[in-house]
């Protein structure tokens, strides 16, 4: 044996494969990939909102919830022209002060920025939205992606905006759209949380599968209908009670 090779760093990737694999997927897996792909229509803005909520998850899974390195965004001109460019108020507040974005006029370039935001270990993450199936986004192309992820330990999910699932080294796909949030409990008038109708539709260690999946105040979720009573009233949320109070007791709000 030699040296080098009795003092060789196992890759990221490779350890990662060594944890018990789950059959099934859930949010919070520890074993999550470094390469993952989502497709969605660019007339919502499902693909870059689930992005964002596979980042955290993966993040707090893997105990770097609180990293304070930074997050690359990487978009082609033409995901620009059909999705816009990230909203810093719209983003969660832990990120909205740590984001570098990346406007490149053609895919290669893109692909450019994202091969090498995946070599920069000061990045927590990379997220990437690509519209339609350029000729430079090839198997080949997306291959020296995943290596490139898997050897630096930097995650990688690439927003496929109206595009056709093609030939693909993403250790995971999904196929996104947007669902109906539903009502909130307590304040009927107000936004409802993010919710997505996902289908995990390949990866190499979970069997295909569809959720409807939440933001649940920052935290992703499969959502399931509201249990509701014998009369028809809908049991309260223990989480939903709490939060809201800002500092006050629940009682002290009823009072008021």
């Amino acid at each position: 044996m030699s040296r080098s090779s009795m003092f060789s760093k196992p890759s990221p990737a490779r350890i990662l494969s060594r944890a018990l694999a789950e059959t099934r997927w859930r949010p919070g897996l520890a074993n999550q990939p470094f390469h993952s792909e989502i497709f969605a229509s660019a007339s919502q803005a499902s693909g870059a909102g689930l992005a964002l909520a596979l980042a955290r998850d993966a993040l707090a899974a893997s105990s770097e919830g609180d990293d304070a390195r930074q997050v690359l965004w990487v978009q082609d001109r033409k995901a620009i022209r059909l999705g816009g460019r990230p909203c810093l108020a719209g983003l969660p507040p832990d990120l909205r002060h740590r984001l570098i974005h990346v406007a490149a006029a053609t895919p290669e370039d893109a692909l450019f920025a994202l091969e090498e935001g995946l070599k920069c270990r000061d990045l927590v993450c990379v997220i990437g939205e690509i519209a339609g199936n350029p000729r430079s986004l090839s198997f080949t192309a997306s291959r020296r992606l995943s290596l490139t992820a898997e050897r630096h330990g930097v995650r990688l999910w690439l927003v496929r905006l109206d595009a056709e699932p093609d030939l693909s080294s993403a250790r995971m796909r999904w196929r996104v759209s947007a669902a109906p949030s539903p009502d909130p409990r307590w304040n009927p008038a107000a936004p409802g949380t993010a919710t997505w109708h996902a289908e995990l539709f390949r990866a190499r260690t979970h069997a295909p599968g569809e959720w409807m999946l939440s933001d649940d105040t920052g935290t992703l979720r499969i959502r399931r209908d509201p249990v509701s009573d014998t009369d028809g009233t809908i049991t309260p949320d223990i989480i939903r009670l709490v939060r809201p109070t800002v500092g006050r007791s629940l009682a002290a709000r009823v009072r008021a």
